[in-house]
């Protein structure tokens, strides 16, 4: 039988502050809800944006897809008073990356996936996507591996216009006019292909192309563009801005922090544009449809 992880009335409390804030700043347009499991283990595959959208992503996740958020979180974010009692109230999980005890994150998080049959979001990526136009980036092995260890589904999700309320690496909040957010769940992505072989590098390293693909095809239909035929690398980047070789391929299925948290701290990019395409672009950067 499936545990309660939350408090109640702490939840309730939670979303009758945030979503009438959500809905002073954003106009949400909501699509795929029904691709959502009203029930059970889910795993929730998004792209990353910008910090203000663990919020957005909460925001749909609770209304149109009924299921209540659960986010693995850096560590720092449960030592904050007030934000900390709220983070272990409401079953968000604790992340310190960089040490064993990651490992328990994993564990934790396999729990609520199996035992308590909880929806838990993660970021393949790891952070904040660099690429230049915002699209989905290469991603981390951890999400496929916690997928096929527990066969719950994994639902691709895409979302975009985040990026006009609050752009990442700066702190300004640019809440008016209110921002159009689409928000777009797929159907979930089919790894039965993988499931019964070994979990080695490869093996994980295309369940995850797979999962990656699904976002970006998802994110390019709200944006009514086409994607890069390849998505952008942060470490090949990095490599090949300092003059260096393209660094030698590494796993990080073994990675307990790989799949991905929320509100993670990542240092301020160099390039400080919105990134955003202003192909066929509205007033707020937004292509329009």
């Amino acid at each position: 039988m499936a545990q309660q992880r939350e408090s109640r009335w702490v939840k309730a409390v939670v979303a009758s502050i945030v979503r009438p804030i959500l809905g002073s700043v954003t106009r949400s347009e909501w699509q795929g809800e029904d691709n959502i499991p009203r029930e059970g283990g889910v795993i929730i595959a998004a792209n990353h944006l910008s910090m203000a959208d663990p919020l957005t992503i909460s925001h749909y996740l609770y209304v149109a897809g009924r299921r209540w958020p659960t986010f693995t979180a850096k560590e720092g974010v449960f030592r904050i008073p007030v934000v900390g009692a709220v983070a272990r109230s409401t079953g968000q999980i604790p992340v310190k990356r960089g040490s064993t005890d990651a490992i328990k994150a994993l564990q934790e998080a396999e729990a609520a996936l199996t035992r308590d049959g909880s929806s838990v979001i993660f970021y393949p990526e790891g952070t904040c996507t660099r690429d230049p136009e915002l699209w989905p980036m290469t991603a981390r092995t951890g999400v496929a591996r916690l997928a096929l260890t527990t066969g719950v589904p994994v639902v691709p999700l895409a979302h975009w216009g985040e990026q006009h309320l609050l752009r990442y690496g700066t702190a300004r909040l640019r809440p008016f006019p209110r921002k159009r957010v689409q928000m777009i769940a797929g159907p979930p992505v089919d790894l039965a292909a993988y499931r019964d072989k070994p979990m080695t590098a490869t093996v994980l390293k295309e369940a995850t192309a797979e999962i990656m693909r699904a976002i970006t095809d998802l994110q390019a239909g709200l944006r009514g563009e086409v994607p890069p035929a390849e998505p952008y690398d942060m470490k090949k980047a990095r490599h090949l801005s300092s003059g260096e070789s393209a660094p030698p391929e590494v796993s990080s299925a073994a990675d307990p922090a790989a799949a991905g948290t929320a509100g993670e701290g990542d240092a301020k990019p160099a390039d400080d544009a919105d990134g955003a395409s202003g192909r066929g672009s509205d007033d707020e950067g937004t292509p329009r449809r």
